[in-house]
């Protein structure tokens, strides 16, 4: 099928200085969530919308991201030894298929655009999604998921959205909307980081897309926007001053920064909430904490 989506991107070239000194050694998208790293969620999430090639753009020191999706004889053979199937299973979910994951260099940080386009001969002329693993979105039907059954339907390229308070608009890129119809908006424009007071819309868009070919062929021209990088809603835009659709997708589901610590901490306890097996130690934790600090209050 021309508009079916079989590729993903996996920009994770980021240096992750906002959590050194962990990310000295231990690339940010492996940090864990509970127990699982921020990579394996997205992983997961593309999985489960159909994704069967993974295309990751990396940079020097990203070699403990790429051994995290080998086979591990050693620690299988253990667990098998120790009878411990559960884990098994947990460690055998992590595995890729030879030949479904493809690394590809960033040499140099010139932004989300670049970090995409670098990936542009593993595309070849298909459509693509874009996943970035700071975004964690905790939804019943994954995002992703969600976002490629509707490009199914109405075949433009697609930018996952959620509103934002207006103060906060200068921090993403913002939609200017065209047309409301509900769970996907017709954009007319996008504004990278505005300035405040300046942005069209409190419409923020976060990290998931999914895209025509022809926004490679628009990141082909290497165009410089916001802070002097290659920016990806740069090319998106290009798309509508061209005359093809966008759209902006309200996903279901709730979204954590985890490219910022506080962010990192509120998926912490929300996942460890969601767990059976630490719900009701880590709530008992909490509620002390917050009776302590209400008491010195």
């Amino acid at each position: 099928m021309k508009n079916k989506v079989t590729k993903a991107i996996f920009p994770v070239a980021g240096l992750g200085t906002r959590f050194l000194p962990a990310t000295k050694s231990v690339p940010k998208e492996i940090m864990t969530l509970v127990d699982r790293p921020l990579i394996q969620y997205a992983i997961d999430e593309a999985r489960a919308a159909g994704i069967k090639e993974f295309i990751f753009v990396t940079s020097r020191g990203k070699s403990a991201l790429e051994d995290y999706f080998d086979h591990s004889p050693v620690l299988e053979a253990d667990l098998t030894a120790k009878g411990k199937t559960e884990l098994l299973d947990v460690l055998k979910s992590t595995y890729m298929d030879s030949g479904a994951i493809a690394y590809i260099r960033q040499h140099k940080a010139l932004g989300l655009g670049h970090a995409v386009w670098c990936a542009r001969r593993l595309i070849g002329d298909e459509p693509f999604a874009v996943i970035l693993p700071d975004d964690v979105i905790a939804a019943e039907k994954p995002c992703l998921q969600q976002m490629i059954e509707a490009f199914e339907e109405q075949p433009a390229s697609m930018v996952a959205a959620m509103e934002v308070a207006p103060a906060k608009t200068k921090s993403y890129g913002i939609l200017d909307v065209e047309k409301d119809m509900g769970n996907v908006v017709s954009v007319k424009g996008m504004v990278e980081k505005p300035k405040e007071g300046e942005a069209p819309s409190n419409l923020a868009v976060i990290g998931r897309y999914v895209l025509q070919n022809s926004v490679m062929q628009n990141l082909n021209q290497g165009k410089t926007g916001a802070g002097g990088e290659i920016q990806l809603t740069d090319a998106i835009a290009d798309e509508i001053t061209a005359g093809r659709p966008v759209h902006g997708f309200r996903f279901k589901g709730q979204r954590f920064d985890c490219g910022s610590k506080a962010g990192f901490l509120q998926a912490t306890v929300a996942f460890g909430l969601g767990r059976d097996d630490l719900r009701e130690e880590l709530l008992g934790y909490l509620e002390d904490v917050m009776h302590v600090e209400h008491a010195a209050q």
